[in-house]
């Protein structure tokens, strides 16, 4: 009997670290459910990339699903969608985030900005961590017979620690996403269901791409050990090194792909 192609629901994997996830996933011939909440064409353009970067003869599969993270019933309905296509969830990437419209200090910042960046940022990947870890107990028969255990990656930032008083918000957005990863390590990990996360550093994507002349300038001057930016492959490859299962004995690990950014120096 052929093994069963292995499932991915990657969210925000539109543009950016979501797609070079998704890329990546194809790469190694799973399956991905590829989220996304407004840019259909951009997610369109990643389905027929995984296409093309999935290995001659799999039966992997690639669709794109609507759903805004942050409101509980798109939660449902990414779900319901995601178990009518693909039948089962063996990774779950945590990806999709947003920074904030305009980078204020931290004496300026509206309640609107850190509402949106929490209910976003954190809200939306709590609840579907906790929805996607109860379909996987609810079906224990299913779980124990599968040879792949379940996976959880959570896709945070070096703002998890680094301070950035322009946008404290967004900081403390991912500070609290980095919670998520000890809790449900130690909640899930009896079931065999392992969480890892990890923890960019300054990539190339569009959301960085307005302060490029900046840290062009901070890289070159040794803001990071590996003087380079980061790409969405380099994140890619981490999610698809935990998706191999290369780690089979840690859970609640943070991999850091930031170039050495977070090595103190003297």
């Amino acid at each position: 009997m052929a093994e069963t192609v292995p499932v991915a629901l990657v969210t925000g994997a539109s543009r950016g670290i979501g797609r070079g996830i998704a890329l990546e996933l194809a790469r190694i011939g799973f399956s991905v459910a590829i989220n996304y909440a407004n840019n259909r064409a951009s997610a369109e353009e990643c389905r027929k990339l995984c296409v093309q970067a999935s290995p001659s003869g799999t039966q992997a599969t690639f669709e794109t699903i609507q759903a805004d993270i942050s409101r509980s019933e798109e939660r449902r309905k990414l779900l319901e969608v995601v178990r009518q296509r693909f039948g089962w969830i063996d990774l779950l990437v945590n990806n999709a985030g947003v920074a904030p419209r305009v980078r204020a200090d931290v004496l300026e910042t509206t309640e609107e900005s850190f509402d949106r960046l929490l209910a976003v940022n954190v809200k939306g990947p709590y609840f579907l961590t906790q929805a996607v870890a109860n379909l996987w107990l609810s079906s224990p028969g299913e779980l124990q017979s599968r040879k792949r255990k379940p996976k959880i990656v959570i896709i945070s930032s070096l703002s998890a620690y680094a301070a950035s008083v322009n946008r404290g918000d967004y900081c403390v957005s991912k500070a609290a996403l980095s919670m998520l990863t000890p809790l449900f390590a130690v909640r899930l990990a009896e079931y065999g269901i392992h969480v890892y996360e990890i923890r960019p550093g300054v990539i190339a994507t569009d959301m960085t791409g307005p302060v490029k002349e900046k840290y062009d300038k901070m890289i070159a001057a040794g803001l990071t050990p590996i003087k380079r930016w980061g790409t969405p492959e380099d994140v890619g490859r981490a999610v698809a090194a935990i998706a191999e299962e290369r780690f089979p004995f840690s859970t609640g690990e943070v991999i850091n792909v930031d170039g050495g950014f977070h090595l103190h120096r003297l």
